[in-house]
């Protein structure tokens, strides 16, 4: 948040947080609090973080109760418990903003709150009345600023002060122009450098309405500037001077950045449509994190699978030569007199290839253990590539972590460490618990029968061995990782179109999705059956009927998603 986007939220909250009572504090991750007061027309929440990466002051909706019980939530629910906020200032150019705290509107402030968000160096500050630091958002070591080390018990002192001058409105075109041409710098350095308030964004809005004008003029330097580019830049100027100081703000999105809280065309309210940006964008990038870290590990683990399952191979063709040492043996016992020495090399030779045909039935068994991992990860790696979200609203976006979540569960159980029965104990014992974290997704066909899709190996056996029916009918993408897809024709019998609606559902949730047509496997549930020893999922059946589904149709299908299954018990 820079100057400008921080005094059209300010302006905004005043009016509907002063007065009133501070009520909730909350602490939903390291750098993020959340903090309540009731107003005269309801309760209000805000979200101040300090995090490097966002450090923001927005109004947000009534949030999950999530981390009351941290350290600084508890300081600041006992130091600000029974008073009212009846102040919000914001001095000069400065991100700093400062939360007055006093027992009644009127009476002096005993209690301060200072958010500071200035990137790396954002912080989060409760004062006393003596100003303080009775609580912060992170130390300040020596070690990290020698200038500005910052400790519980310390006298709180503001950040150093900027270097550049103040924007003043009253100032002459000539001499700000001036000031701009004084080094032969690119405009886009000549504005930040020359004037305090003045961030990235903030130049390339006065630059222009589009991205690619506006980073062009930002670029070149201050004496190639023409008499009509000095001219325009100078309308945009004290246009954002004239809004800041009448508190003329909104929300505009588009231009030559993401949004625009300023300009002639304003429209609507700042805080809200900020945050849900601020939501859509760290939603976005927390699922991506997660994504990758899950695709890296499962890479990982494939590759490790893979290197082993190429040792066993290699031990098992040496165990196939059994019969060349039992040949070899016969030979030296079948000379005339053989002696102590040969019949000594024949009985080990005998050893040997005992212990070989003994050894070929264990490598046998960790193959197809190798090959069933394999065949797992496979799959897991084809779920990690469905939930990756089609739509970036905040819904989608969190529909797409729950399932991640659910998945990472998965992962979790199938690349653990240990006995596999004691891994098997485990997981069974964590299933009783508590439910799956997120249910599979049901779709309705055009005659009304349910269809149940798995989104993770757990949900897939579930649907398939726990939840189906005499008379549902299994569908699967014929040799290709993807979701197990039941049609729920118990309910009612299935037409030849709700047939091909379940075979284009089980295309679209495979890995061969990006395809134009895909075998899809259709077989009766009651001839699903489960492989003994193998992972959550993992079904064999017999018979079976091949159909073709469309990928294409398949995601058109899923515009009538009915949500999510009904929980299954614990």
């Amino acid at each position: 948040m820079d100057v400008t986007t921080l005094r059209a939220v300010l302006a905004e909250l005043r009016p509907q947080l002063l007065p009133s009572r501070f009520e909730k504090a909350q602490q939903p991750s390291a750098h993020n609090l959340q903090l309540g007061f009731r107003a005269l027309d309801g309760r209000h929440w805000l979200e101040l973080s300090w995090w490097a990466d966002a450090p923001r002051l927005l109004p947000i909706d009534p949030p999950a109760r999530r981390g009351e019980g941290s350290t600084l939530a508890q300081q600041l629910q006992h130091g600000l418990g029974g008073l009212a906020l009846v102040a919000i200032d914001q001095h000069g150019w400065e991100r700093v903003v400062e939360l007055g705290f006093a027992p009644r509107p009127g009476e002096a402030i005993c209690r301060t709150l200072v958010v500071e968000l200035m990137g790396r160096h954002s912080n989060l500050f409760l004062l006393d009345g003596q100003r303080r630091v009775v609580a912060l958002g992170r130390q300040v070591k020596p070690n990290e600023s020698r200038l500005r080390p910052i400790a519980s018990g310390d006298t709180y002192s503001p950040p150093p002060p900027l270097q550049a001058d103040p924007p003043d409105a009253g100032e002459a075109l000539w001499h700000w122009r001036r000031r701009l041409q004084l080094l032969p710098l690119p405009l886009g350095k000549a504005l930040l450098q020359s004037y305090q308030g003045i961030s990235p964004a903030l130049a390339l809005q006065l630059a222009g309405d589009h991205p690619d004008t506006s980073t062009a003029l930002l670029k070149l330097p201050v004496e190639q500037l023409s008499e009509l580019q000095w001219s325009a830049l100078w309308v945009a100027w004290q246009q954002w001077l004239g809004d800041l100081a009448a508190d003329r703000f909104g929300f505009v999105t588009g231009g030559a950045t993401a949004y625009r809280c300023w300009g002639a065309e304003l429209a609507g309210p700042v805080g809200r449509p900020l945050a849900q940006l601020y939501d859509r964008q760290l939603t976005a990038q927390a699922f991506q994190l997660r994504h990758d870290q899950l695709q890296r590990r499962l890479f990982t683990a494939r590759d490790r699978q893979s290197a082993q399952r190429a040792e066993q191979q290699a031990l098992l063709e040496q165990a196939a030569g059994c019969d060349q040492l039992r040949r070899q043996a016969d030979a030296l016992l079948c000379l005339a007199d053989p002696s102590r020495e040969q019949v000594a090399e024949a009985q080990a030779l005998y050893k040997k290839a005992r212990r070989l045909q003994r050894s070929s039935a264990v490598i046998t068994t960790l193959l197809e253990r190798h090959d069933q991992q394999l065949e797992r990860i496979e799959a897991s790696l084809a779920f990690l590539e469905l939930h990756r979200p089609e739509e970036t609203t905040p819904h989608a976006l969190r529909g797409a972590l729950e399932d991640l979540a659910a998945l990472e569960d998965d992962v979790e159980e199938l690349l653990s460490v240990g006995g596999r029965e004691r891994d098997k104990g485990r997981s069974k014992a964590r299933a009783r618990r508590q439910p799956l974290p997120c249910q599979p997704l049901e779709f309705l066909t055009a005659g009304g029968l349910r269809v149940q899709v798995g989104r993770n190996h757990r949900q897939n056996e579930w649907i398939s061995l726990r939840q189906a029916r005499r008379g549902d009918l299994w569908f699967h993408a014929q040799e290709c990782p993807g979701s197990h897809v039941m049609l729920k024709s118990s309910e009612a019998p299935a037409t030849d179109a709700d047939l091909q609606a379940a075979a284009d559902l089980a295309a679209r949730f495979s890995r061969a999705r990006g395809n134009a047509r895909v075998p899809v496997v259709m077989v009766p549930s009651d001839q699903l059956q489960r492989i003994a020893g193998a992972g959550p999922g993992t079904v064999r059946h017999r018979g079976g009927e091949v159909l073709w589904g469309d990928p294409g149709r398949g995601a058109t299908l899923c515009s009538r998603s009915l949500g999510s299954a009904p929980a299954p018990a614990p």
